[in-house]
């Protein structure tokens, strides 16, 4: 909110506050800034302030005027264009991360509650709330594990480049229960789910090859191929999984190596892969020849018996890919990768260029976690949790009016709230909310009348209240 008792004119602050915005990227390239009219109503100031404040920006090289259009967010100079050969790029389906790859996640770290500070209801948290992941389990595997005689070895030396053995044992255990048969020799440790997919990247592509993705999808996966130069293929994401006849046309016309998916809630819909559909996904893999990186980042929130495709194929063709941060600990980092015994020593190789190795004190104080079925115990307490929270979210959205294009499960919702979200996530944002609109989870940008909600942070009622009115207003 602008003072007038402050030390810098009306101007000055409502520059800063859009600068800001744009230098965190909560305001994106491309954005449209409010009209000079709404601007002025909004913060109670005259056009003419408006109209200064949007000129010091154009000054710094943030926005830009369009004439007749407004002002708009600058768009990033681009970096130079690598020539690649045309057979890799003919009939490509290039694109760039929606609003930017690393929006929500900036938002979501920045905005994070310290230890003593206050909670927060952000409808667009990718997490769930601090206070829903406090254990002691793991402080005590931890102090176990650095009472140890072995702490000293531990800290003076690098650990095992495949990721501490007791607990690829321990996950080898962990993914039986789930019908998916790893020797603990096809484990590979990883820093977190997210460099689990980087490492796999990296080993099996090469800049120029296509890549099927989930659309709707994670930002960051698509922000991440981007940067490495890869051709993005969206495939539609229905009820029962992937679109396979968009895949089937994928696999004729532009030879993909590989394909990113989520089987078990679906981030953003929270869908589950139909064992139908995971049937004739895998027949388009074996028949085209591309591989199956199965990201089951929120499996642990999930029923045991849901479709998965490395149960159902064995680990000839997939990879699978999971952590612990969604669970348990976001800032411990631990998160692994399962893969055909033919390709774990080309991972490995990848971790060892990229990270060498990863904390064996972690990874051995989660492995006791593991063993004595700590882990189970409060995955099952949080999903008992999240049943209740989500009754109470799913009630308060549709009083609001909205509807979800997709059935509510898991820890997510999605959410047609009937009008333009990327606008509504501004307008919330001036009300300290954090909204993750649609048009985050596209490989290509487009408006969208849809949101992912987290069903942990919202089922407080004033919540709804304040979305109510600020839709309304928009």
């Amino acid at each position: 909110m602008l003072s007038r008792s402050s030390d810098q004119t009306l101007t000055e602050q409502l520059a800063s506050h859009f600068a800001e915005r744009i230098r965190s990227r909560l305001l994106p390239p491309g954005s449209r800034l409010p009209s000079v009219r709404e601007c002025a109503r909004r913060h109670a100031v005259s056009p003419y302030t408006v109209v200064a404040a949007y000129d010091q920006l154009q000054a710094q090289g943030l926005v830009e005027a369009r004439r007749h259009r407004g002002y708009f967010v600058r768009e990033p100079r681009p970096e130079p264009v690598r020539p690649v050969p045309d057979a890799a790029t003919a009939g490509a389906i290039r694109s760039s991360a929606p609003i930017d790859a690393a929006t929500l996640i900036r938002g979501m770290l920045q905005r994070m509650p310290h230890r003593n500070g206050p909670a927060r209801n952000d409808p667009g948290l990718g997490v769930l709330p601090p206070s829903w992941l406090e254990t002691p389990i793991l402080g005590a595997a931890l102090r176990r594990v650095t009472a140890s005689a072995s702490l000293q070895a531990l800290s003076l030396q690098y650990g095992e480049p495949a990721g501490d053995a007791l607990l690829r044992r321990a996950l080898s255990h962990k993914l039986a229960d789930l019908d998916i048969r790893a020797d603990a020799s096809q484990i590979i440790t990883t820093v977190g789910a997210t460099h689990a997919l980087d490492i796999v990247c990296r080993t099996l592509l090469r800049p120029g090859d296509a890549v099927m993705v989930d659309e709707p999808g994670w930002a960051v996966e698509f922000g991440r191929l981007s940067q490495m130069g890869m051709r993005i293929l969206p495939v539609p994401r229905r009820p029962e999984g992937p679109d396979l006849s968009v895949m089937e046309a994928y696999g004729r016309e532009h030879a993909p190596k590989l394909f990113i998916t989520v089987s078990v809630l679906h981030n953003p819909t929270s869908a589950n892969l139909s064992a139908h559909s995971a049937h004739r996904l895998l027949g388009l893999a074996e028949q085209f020849g591309f591989h199956v990186v199965e990201d089951d980042t929120y499996g642990d929130l999930a029923p045991v018996h849901a479709t998965r495709l490395t149960a159902l194929d064995g680990l000839q063709r997939t990879l699978y890919v999971s952590g612990f941060a969604k669970i348990l600990a976001p800032n411990w980092r631990v998160g692994y990768l399962v893969a055909p015994p033919a390709l774990v020593e080309r991972l490995i190789d990848t971790k060892l260029l990229t990270t060498l190795t990863t904390p064996s004190i972690l990874e051995q104080a989660l492995a006791l976690c593991l063993e004595q079925g700590q882990i189970r115990r409060h995955a099952e307490r949080v999903r008992e949790r999240l049943d209740a929270a989500r009754s109470r979210s799913v009630q308060l959205a549709q009083a609001a009016g909205c509807r979800f294009a997709a059935e509510p499960q898991g820890l997510f919702g999605w959410v047609d709230t009937g009008v333009d979200t990327d606008r509504l996530a501004q307008r919330m944002l001036d009300e300290g909310y954090l909204l993750a609109p649609g048009s985050l989870f596209h490989a290509v940008r487009r408006p969208s009348t849809l949101m992912r909600i987290n069903f942990a942070t919202t089922q407080d009622a004033k919540v709804w209240e304040d979305f109510i009115r600020i839709r309304d207003s928009v």
